[in-house]
């Protein structure tokens, strides 16, 4: 059973999306919606498998086009969940333009031939990557990927077992889940999962006990806290024999943010021990942080980095592997041997969506209307008890509802009634860990349209 909490909801406060199992969702489905709606949601409903953070589904929508969605009754939402798929909104006319001609030109190559689009994407993918990543493999999503970057380091090391994060998400595959550390992800159906998977406590100041407040102007001791977590690993590392990879986010997309010389810390740990660094970007990459990558603001450069979600443009899916050059010794495996692996089509999305965010300039419109966002979201907090923390970086903001700041207790029941207010004022979000309100906005999001969304979520608190 599923623990409750608050007026009679059922959720799972550790949950990296808001769940569909609530009393409060069915009471805002059967005030907000109307009967085309609930029909299409009903036939759904009806031939889809049910699970948790999908179907039964939320609302049903008509139609998606930059920054915004619109339901089957017409009304819309500034989108700032969207997957992280939508870094350069929906329907941008250059990216269907050229997966228009692509299908024209070339729809599909079997994997076993070359084609220009995939060594396009491959070579640009190499230009851009941190360090000296430039060996790629492509699959249709992130959870695949994950697998396949374990694949790759376990071929490189010849050891077996993986260390990741409590709380973390790299994807619902058998594999990704065991990686992953969220109890929806890798209870029931999921168990048994992958041997030799280890877990250890994630980086998160503000509810770890170094980072608490001590000294006047209630900053957390970073040193301290950094330390605790980063030796933390360097001790399973130093215990745990047969580790391939340290696998991590390296924003986490609750989101919480690195302590400074976190990753150093943990990079050091790996090489020292022989293991290698995998950084999950799925999330995260291409800009969402403010930079390219979220692993740049830390100066640290992973063995692999796995990218997924916004790759794609929001239209069709793609995800990639990139890792050193030296990691290339699977050449009598077949890690992937995706179907897919090579498309013209998804690689051509893919390799204008990145052009889409150098030419447009959307990495540092992220970091300036990031900026905005933080400072706003801080004067919010000292206006409104409920805040108890904000937190972020780019255009991947949190935050956190507490009942009390001083005892920190999470305010599940508020962090849904808000999520509902907000939709009802038309801006669509979610929440994580049952109580952060985590903001996603597209790259494309403006200054304005950010402010917009703000006074909402502002209202929506006050109640």
């Amino acid at each position: 059973m599923l623990p409750r909490h608050g007026s009679g909801s059922a959720s799972v406060a550790q949950s990296e999306s808001d769940t569909n199992l609530t009393d409060r969702r069915r009471a805002w489905q059967a005030r907000s919606l109307d009967a085309p709606t609930q029909r299409v949601l009903a036939e759904d409903a009806r031939h889809f498998l049910h699970q948790s953070v999908s179907t039964p589904c939320l609302n049903a929508i008509a139609k998606a086009e930059g920054l915004y969605i619109q339901d089957v009754a017409g009304r819309r939402y500034m989108d700032f969940h969207g997957n992280n798929v939508h870094h350069i909104g929906y329907g941008h006319p250059r990216l269907k333009a050229a997966i228009t001609k692509q299908m024209d030109d070339l729809p599909f190559a079997p994997r076993r031939y070359a084609c220009e689009p995939a060594v396009l994407l491959a070579e640009k993918l190499a230009a851009i990557a941190p360090g000296n990543l430039s060996k790629v493999l492509f699959t249709t999503g992130g959870s695949d990927a994950v697998e396949v970057a374990v694949k790759v380091a376990r071929a490189a090391t010849g050891r077996f077992k993986t260390l990741s994060f409590w709380d973390a998400f790299h994807g619902a595959g058998f594999g990704a889940a065991s990686l992953s550390g969220e109890a929806l992800f890798r209870s029931g159906p999921a168990a048994p999962l992958l041997a030799g998977a280890q877990h250890v406590a994630p980086f998160g100041c503000y509810r770890c006990p170094y980072g608490h407040p001590v000294d006047g102007d209630g900053q957390p001791d970073l040193d301290r806290c950094h330390m605790a977590c980063a030796t933390m690993v360097d001790y399973v590392l130093s215990r745990e024999g047969d580790v391939a990879a340290v696998i991590a986010e390296p924003a986490r997309a609750v989101p919480y943010l690195p302590p400074p010389g976190y990753w150093r810390a943990v990079r050091e740990a790996c090489d020292r021990h022989g293991v290698l660094l995998i950084f999950d970007e799925i999330p995260t990459g291409l800009g969402k942080t403010g930079r390219m990558f979220a692993c740049e603001h830390d100066g640290v450069v992973p063995d692999i980095l796995v990218l997924g979600k916004g790759l794609g443009g929001g239209i069709l899916p793609i995800a990639a592997v990139i890792a050193r050059p030296e990691l290339d010794v699977g050449g009598a495996y077949a890690f992937g041997h995706y179907t897919h692996e090579k498309n013209p089509v998804t690689a051509r999305a893919a390799l204008t969506t990145i052009e889409i965010i150098e030419e447009e300039g959307l990495v540092e419109n992220a970091a300036r209307v990031g900026a905005v966002a933080l400072a706003r979201l801080h004067d919010m907090k000292r206006r409104l008890p409920a805040i108890g923390d904000v937190r972020g970086r780019g255009l991947l903001l949190g935050i956190e509802l507490v009942k009390s700041r001083t005892t920190k207790e999470p305010a599940f029941d508020l962090a849904e009634q808000v999520m509902y207010r907000a939709l009802d004022r038309g801006l669509s979000f979610k929440t994580t860990m049952g109580n952060v309100l985590t903001l996603t906005p597209p790259l494309i999001v403006t200054e304005a349209e950010m402010h917009r969304a703000l006074d909402i979520l502002e209202e929506a608190i006050a109640g």
